[in-house]
């Protein structure tokens, strides 16, 4: 690990040393004011998303940015409560820039998201795009990362307990979401049920949802979409800030808590956090407290850098750890009395049986250089995941995988005056998984993956169009195991790509259409598993001869914004070949029931409408809609619809802004939400490999404010009550739901409260 690390700091440096041309430094300076009474905003973020670069207003509404280069630069002004400005600035014309900002009503906020013609504005995007900001994240309860963007229209979470949760979106999850987090893809053995997301939910400043096939950017595994996770920015040059958060949660006794501190000292960057999260077994009125759902998080991650005029570099290390327990059908015979009840204990933060041990270790160099009229990027990662399952005892492994991923990406960003953007380069993977327990599941393997891709957008007057191509290669060599795994080695080949439309109607209406192309090449899992998956209930066995995953998918969509209301429609067509699933075969092995993968042609239709009206000053009533409808073609009735494909829901939000801009207290708000989920009848019942799921609906309570003393934040505040009416229900993804002959109902009430502290140093 510390060799790699020395590699990665080399070639930080050895870029920033090449790019380091001499030229004078270029200052960016202005004042940011209330658009109504011409007072002086303060705290109003300045963002340009290309250098990595921020600064804050200070208490006369006054910002300043330095060392710059003489280029033309996005810049994104944001304020909570009020709508953000995206402009471009010329820096070799232009050092001096005012704002005036209005506050927000039902319009959209604009925000710069990566697009498949590289960074876009969000109105610009052919495809749909839902973005979390801080302040969401901060006032939204959650156990773990991917919880905290579950309800947004178009995603859902397959959990296992409260600490782990997989993205899904528009009905498709496991490998068919890439997660990309610190600029490369998170690599932590995601073909797994019970498997997570390996990331401290503290380091996320925000997230962005790309729904719909991202193989053109991302490669294999990104058919149904992207979920970016984004750290915080580097500070404005001469601060040194930290902050200081925690967050209780009475259902599970969720106590969770993190540290952060971070600088700039005349370009030379650094950043430093430490996070801890732990849980009992959490509660519902069906089922008391449910066995087997505590866990323990532990986190820590640094950044070291350089942001200068020329662009940035930075090296990023980062280690996540994390200890689940695991829920258990039945007790195996010969278990004493002490070891039952440390399992069934119910409000112990320790570990029962059985549990997991989970490392993540990563190391990345991202650097950014202006070359000539465009942007040269180098994303170099390295991951070293380890993930250990403790059955018997604590000292006893059973299963025991580490995984050693390098990921790289080198591309070349280009735009002209004119509109024209353009992108391309080359980005793969390298991976070797080893087995090193005493029971085993995948066999060994190495992958290797390398694709080039190139990408175009051009904007002219009312349309911008963007689309590109790629091809991909991947190879795999799985290890023999004499009486348990065959060799297997297999190459996958595919070229995808996408095209995509936008035309403005006008200044409130936005029409917008893509086509792409979507491939995944089979997992080790699929391809070559044999063994009990402990944590899943079943018994896996893989299919050396499965076709990959190709799909095409059209997507259209209808904005609408206006200032009193916003809304959206989209719609999407997703026709997969050799779509690949797990199905239960009616027979045990070991016990267990046994599940096979197998695969056939799947066709996914559905969409989202948005609403959100805005009838008064600061009042908003938002209404949103998903649903999927996910089928396999050509089968009988207990066939015909894949597995877990999330209900139909709606969701309704309430809020009114009671303070803005205030003195004491700022961006005070109270939201009253509810969440239905419809019944879902379109299962997998064959072999009872899945059951129906009836409806249910939630209510929850949400309030929060910032305290501020002379003009500063001190305190942000925000309280949370998840489940109100203490429902007692069964989520159609909850992998609980097939624990036993019942399952396990969902969390219940639940009581959470956040509270962050800044500290300005200097």
């Amino acid at each position: 690990m510390k060799f790699i690390s020395s590699i990665l700091l080399l070639l930080c440096l050895c870029l920033g040393a090449m790019a380091a041309t001499p030229s004078d430094n270029v200052t960016l300076s202005g004042t940011v004011t209330d658009e109504v009474d011409g007072e002086p905003l303060i705290g109003v973020t300045l963002y340009i998303p290309e250098l990595k670069s921020t600064t804050v207003t200070d208490v006369n509404g006054r910002y300043v940015f330095d060392r710059l280069p003489r280029k033309t630069v996005t810049l994104q002004v944001s304020y909570v409560g009020h709508q953000t400005i995206i402009t471009e600035v010329n820096l070799v014309t232009t050092q001096q820039r005012d704002f005036s900002m209005r506050e927000s009503n039902a319009m959209i906020n604009e925000v710069v998201v990566t697009g498949v013609a590289g960074s876009q504005l969000l109105k610009d995007s052919p495809t749909p795009v839902a973005i979390l900001t801080l302040r969401d994240l901060q006032t939204t309860s959650s156990t773990n990362i991917i919880d905290a963007i579950a309800r947004r229209p178009g995603l859902a979470q397959l959990t296992t307990g409260s600490g782990i949760s997989k993205p899904v979106i528009r009905g498709l999850g496991y490998n068919r979401v890439v997660t990309v987090a610190d600029g490369i893809r998170q690599e932590g053995q995601q073909w797994g049920d019970e498997h997570g997301i390996e990331l401290d939910a503290q380091r996320v400043n925000s997230i962005e949802i790309l729904k719909g096939p991202a193989s053109l950017m991302y490669g294999s595994d990104a058919m149904a979409g992207v979920v970016v996770f984004h750290h915080r920015p580097a500070l404005p040059t001469g601060q040194v800030r930290g902050s200081a958060t925690t967050e209780y949660q009475t259902n599970n006794g969720l106590a969770a808590w993190s540290l952060n501190m971070g600088g700039n000292h005349h370009g030379t960057v650094w950043d430093m956090r430490y996070s801890e999260k732990m849980a009992h077994t959490y509660k519902n009125k069906a089922d008391g407290h449910v066995p087997g759902t505590q866990f323990g998080e532990r986190a820590f991650s640094a950044l070291a850098g350089l942001n200068r005029r020329w662009g940035y570099s930075h090296l990023l290390l980062s280690h996540y750890h994390l200890t689940p327990t695991m829920t258990e059908v039945e007790e195996e015979d010969g278990e004493d009395e002490g070891e039952e009840e440390a399992h069934f204990s119910t409000k112990s933060y320790k570990h029962g049986l059985p549990y997991q041990q989970i490392h993540h270790y990563k190391a990345v160099s991202d650097n950014s250089v202006y070359v000539g009229d465009g942007t040269l990027k180098l994303l170099v990662g390295y991951q070293n995941n380890r993930r250990q399952e403790y059955e018997e005892a604590p000292g006893v492994v059973g299963l025991d995988f580490m995984l050693h991923t390098l990921t790289y990406d080198v591309r070349y960003a280009w735009l002209n005056d004119n509109g024209l953007k353009l992108n391309g380069g080359v980005g793969g993977m390298w991976q070797r998984s080893l087995n090193k327990g005493e029971e085993y599941l995948i066999p060994a393997y190495v992958l290797c993956d390398v694709g080039a891709y190139a990408t175009a957008g051009y904007k002219a007057g009312e349309w911008t169009l963007s689309g590109g191509m790629r091809m991909d290669h991947r190879h795999v060599h799985a290890f023999e195991l004499p009486g348990r795994f065959s060799r297997l080695s297999r190459n996958f080949d595919a070229l995808t790509g996408s095209l995509g439309a936008v035309r403005r109607l006008g200044e409130n209406m936005t029409l917008k259409v893509n086509i792409a192309r979507g491939f995944r090449a089979p997992n080790l899992s699929e391809l070559g598993s044999n063994g009990e998956h402990e944590g899943t209930f079943r018994y896996e066995v893989g299919n050396g001869a499965l076709h990959p995953e190709y799909s095409w998918q059209a997507d259209a969509g209808w904005d609408y914004n206006s200032p009193v209301v916003s809304a959206q429609l989209a719609f999407f067509v997703n026709i997969i070949d050799n779509y690949i699933f797990a199905k239960r075969d009616g027979e045990t092995t070991e016990g267990v029931p046994r599940y096979v993968f197998t695969q056939g042609d799947a066709r996914l239709m559905g969409g989202e409408a948005t609403i959100d009206f805005h009838p008064v000053e600061r009042l908003h009533f938002e209404n949103s809609f998903s649903f999927v409808d996910a089928r396999q073609l050509h089968q009988p009735a207990d066939r015909r619809y894949l597995p877990r494909t999330p209900a139909p829901r709606w969701v309704a939000e309430l809020s009114y802004d009671i303070v803005r801009d205030g003195k004491t207290l700022n961006n005070t708000f109270v939201k009253l939400g509810m969440e239905c989920y419809l019944r879902q009848n379109h299962a997998y019942t064959a072999d009872n490999t899945e059951k129906p799921t009836p409806s249910y609906t939630l209510l929850n309570f949400t309030a929060g404010t910032e305290i501020l003393r002379h003009h500063r934040n001190v305190c942000t505040l925000s309280l949370n009550i998840d489940n109100l009416t203490d429902r007692a229900y069964q989520s159609h993804l909850s992998r609980l739901k097939y624990a036993g002959e019942k399952g396990f109902c969902n969390m219940g009430r639940n009581f959470s409260v956040k509270a962050s502290f800044p500290l300005v140093i200097k």
